[in-house]
């Protein structure tokens, strides 16, 4: 059977992803593809559990070192549980998030640097690459303000606290703004980079058309 398709999105929380997530499903499976989509952190049981630790403002100060090393233990645990085998059935897998997070928010938010981060995604992940990652980044001083908003209301609905990150300041997330931009340098063969204050329907149009395109090759190479 052939494999299947990965798909990764990616951007500062409040960049809109959940919505074209939610969106680019809808699209796909209108044409019969039902995909599988999941979260990072998160989308297993371990995962979810982890999920908590990472993003509870209550786990207060974790070492970056330690932040990192859960992430990629999130990371392992779907791979082994969700994604290869959904890959391996010739599913389209849709993730929001994967390495590329770790290396703009550990590697650049945190300063670890790019290369701690490919050396674990190489080690940990067997180097598993997403066929194609959608990179949203509208203007940086909008995204934050609305992710900001978005957890307050998140945790008044659910009782779930996820705003660790967003207690940091504009310049730890000035740096993961550029190291996303740098990523999309560095892997531009795989990563399309949607930037601009865009409407949902003018952002959805561009993944809709980057991600055909993409549907389309791999036709052409199965």
């Amino acid at each position: 059977m052939p494999r299947g398709i990965f798909i990764t999105l990616e951007g500062l929380d409040g960049s809109g992803k959940t919505t074209q997530i939610k969106r680019l499903t809808a699209w796909l499976n209108r044409r019969g593809a039902e995909p599988v989509v999941l979260r990072q952190p998160g989308g297993t049981g371990t995962g979810d559990r982890i999920r908590e630790i990472l993003l509870d403002s209550r786990s207060g100060a974790v070492s970056p070192m330690t932040e990192m090393a859960l992430m990629f233990a999130d990371r392992a645990q779907a791979i082994a549980e969700v994604i290869q085998p959904a890959l391996d059935a010739g599913r389209i897998v849709i993730c929001d998030r994967f390495t590329d997070s770790t290396e703009a928010y550990q590697g650049g938010g945190r300063e670890l640097g790019s290369e701690v981060v490919l050396d674990l995604h190489r080690l940990i992940c067997e180097d598993l690459r997403p066929d194609l990652t959608l990179l949203l980044l509208p203007g940086f001083e909008a995204s934050l303000a609305r992710a900001r908003r978005r957890n307050d209301r998140v945790e008044a609905e659910t009782g779930k606290d996820e705003g660790r990150f967003e207690t940091e300041q504009d310049a730890f997330y000035r740096r993961v703004w550029n190291k996303y931009r740098e990523i999309a340098r560095r892997e531009s063969d795989r990563v399309v980079l949607i930037e601009g204050d865009l409407t949902i329907d003018e952002v959805h149009e561009q993944i809709v058309e980057a991600v055909a395109e993409r549907l389309l090759v791999h036709m052409q190479n199965v």
